[in-house]
């Protein structure tokens, strides 16, 4: 809602959501895992006889060994080689079961995690969502949850498998002999160290790779919505440089990540050398004493040589399995944000009438928490019931911060925000919401039918108040076109809508949420490409007798208002109409003829 040139970033502690620690996410997960008690116990029960069933062909070798050396009969050698097979097989089939069962139980945690993350998100005060950036929280529900997802289809399966197969592994080298198992378990100490080297320093690399993607996300965003702005100011180069330095944190914190890996994987491999020396010296000593039979000095190095496989399973998704850890740190982060800080309360149905409204700010001064300037200073405006302002000016000077204010998003240093006899400062957001409704170029279509998402706005709307919201925006048509109309699924997995579509789906929740002053920033970016002119038809039905703010990202739209105001460095400059200040001569008049030269010119 706030364009990023006119943004200043608050504090370091404030800036992002919150990341919770691993141990804090380990006790989310168990929670979950408590709530499907069996899923969790068939899947820890199938792991394990997965990986004592793969264990056993190689236990069973040694045996193999002693009855050859023994001379046994045949039938003896027949017996254990079909159980061989048979344990072969069923460790297959337990290994197949225990792979689909930690999909399902991933995918059910995936599911409330990323349900309960968009919850929160969605039930936080405006003005927290515009202090952390849309960077921070898209990466959040989107990228976060995107490697998440991978994680556990990959990596974090076959880490929880291998982990069990290395102490089932473990247990049968000590069942074989126990001097060989103590010779093996030597190894276990310097994989310990290994791991305690490396994951304090690679946890906070992969935050720190998280964020900075975080950072570049935020970057790309802000560059591409104000695309406009950029060109008409030759502030390329500079937001170029934005996305190119953020690109280089990622690239740099990555290389670090893997020069790390790698040095872990060189202790690893030494931990393996450790162990599988000591098998060879002590089964050696063993046998020159007559203490152990061949068959067990046989097979305890092939038993140590088989925890390789998952060991190595282990380092080579470990990496994958470290940044879903990361994200899961910040997912649950955000489930975790103070309840003081999300909202309370929705209202349950829209006012049946619109009261006009009139606007008036007067002395306002606001800054963000750690910049050095205010973005505004000593701002007065009024506008007057049911009339139209718009707001002008170049990149920086503070025109989508002083639309956040009139919205009740931010709270002024200074000054007041007056929406009719009520002082915005005095109502909490839910109050501040029936009054002001808000639309930003970044609307967005839910899953599910579209009387649902119609019905974010006015949950008690009936479907021919709907419909009337879609008529008044002249979406009704294309709404009716649709194979179930109203009840069409529409978002993900449903039915695909193109941009201009919706644009006026949104203006229809405007319509429907009935409050009595609108602020419009970026709400008819579509102008300029197909469904343009149908999108600002749309935009002047939809706010038809009500007080209305725009951020005039084009010189059309101010012309369309009532009086127009010009700021520049956060200070209201010049005010009237578009003939009066045209006539002026003054910085709007500059503009208007930069925008005669080229049409296609956005101001922010």
């Amino acid at each position: 809602m706030t364009t990023t040139e006119e943004r200043v970033a608050p504090p370091a502690d404030a800036a992002t959501l919150r990341t919770t620690s691993g141990r804090e996410a380990a006790r989310w997960v168990l929670s979950r895992c408590r709530e499907t008690p069996w899923l969790t116990a068939a899947t820890v029960l199938s792991t394990v006889a997965g990986a004592a069933l793969q264990m056993l062909p190689v236990l069973l070798l040694g045996r193999v060994v002693d009855a050859v050396v023994g001379g046994e009969p045949r039938s003896a050698l027949l017996g254990t080689g079909a159980l061989m097979v048979v344990s072969a097989l069923l460790g297959a089939a337990a290994t197949a079961a225990s792979t689909y069962l930690i999909g399902r139980l991933g995918a059910d945690l995936l599911a409330h995690l990323r349900e309960g993350a968009v919850r929160a998100v969605l039930g936080m005060p405006v003005g927290r969502v515009e202090q952390v950036g849309r960077g921070d929280v898209l990466s959040r529900v989107g990228d976060d949850v995107a490697v998440l997802s991978r994680g556990i289809r990959a990596a974090i399966p076959t880490v929880f498998s291998a982990g069990v197969l290395v102490a089932v592994a473990t247990i049968g080298m000590f069942g074989l002999d126990w001097r060989l198992g103590l010779a093996g378990a030597c190894a276990l100490p310097a994989y310990g160290l290994a791991l305690r080297w490396y994951l304090p320093r690679s946890a906070p690399l992969y935050r720190k790779q998280r964020a900075a993607q975080a950072d570049r996300a935020q970057a790309l965003i802000s560059g591409l919505n104000g695309i406009g702005t950029v060109r008409a100011y030759r502030l390329e180069e500079a937001f170029r440089e934005k996305v190119a330095t953020d690109s280089r944190r990622v690239r740099d914190h990555g290389i670090e990540v893997f020069r790390l890996f790698g040095r872990f994987v060189g202790r690893e491999n030494r931990a393996e050398f450790i162990g599988l020396v000591l098998i060879l010296l002590v089964g050696y000593v063993l046998l020159e004493t007559g203490s152990a039979g061949l068959g067990a000095v046989s097979a305890a190095p092939l038993v140590f040589h088989r925890l390789f496989t998952p060991l190595g399973a282990i380092m080579f998704t470990f990496d994958e399995a470290q940044k879903s850890g990361a994200s899961l740190t910040r997912l649950v982060g955000v489930l975790t944000e103070s309840e003081a800080e999300r909202l309370v309360g929705h209202p349950d149905a829209a006012p049946h009438g619109i009261a006009p409204c009139s606007v008036a700010v007067e002395g306002l001064t606001f800054g963000y928490p750690g910049a050095e300037e205010p973005v505004l200073r000593d701002v007065s405006l009024t506008i007057p019931a049911g009339g139209s302002l718009a707001l002008v000016g170049a990149t920086g000077a503070g025109k989508s911060t002083l639309a956040a204010l009139v919205a009740g998003i931010e709270t002024p240093q200074s000054g007041s925000v007056r929406i009719g006899a009520s002082d915005l400062a005095d109502l909490d957001e839910v109050a501040a919401r029936a009054l002001v409704s808000v639309l930003t170029q970044e609307t967005h279509v839910f899953s599910g039918p579209l009387a649902e998402d119609l019905r974010l706005a006015a949950p008690a709307a009936t479907d021919a108040e709907l419909a009337g919201a879609l008529r008044t925006v002249g979406a009704a048509e294309w709404v009716e076109a649709l194979p179930e109309g109203l009840a069409t699924p529409v978002g993900e997995g449903g039915e695909r809508l193109d941009g201009t579509k919706v644009a006026q789906l949104a203006l229809a929740r405007l319509v429907l949420g009935r409050a009595p002053v609108v602020v419009l920033d970026e709400s008819t970016a579509e102008a300029g490409s197909e469904g343009a002119a149908e999108l600002e038809r749309a935009v002047r039905a939809a706010c038809a007798g009500r007080t209305t703010l725009f951020v005039a990202h084009r010189l059309t739209q101010a012309m369309a208002a009532d009086r127009i105001a010009v700021l520049d460095a956060g200070r209201v400059v010049e005010q009237g109409t578009h003939e009066e200040l045209v006539a002026l001569g003054g910085s709007y008049a500059e503009l208007w003829r930069a925008w005669r030269g080229d049409s296609r010119m956005r101001l922010s």
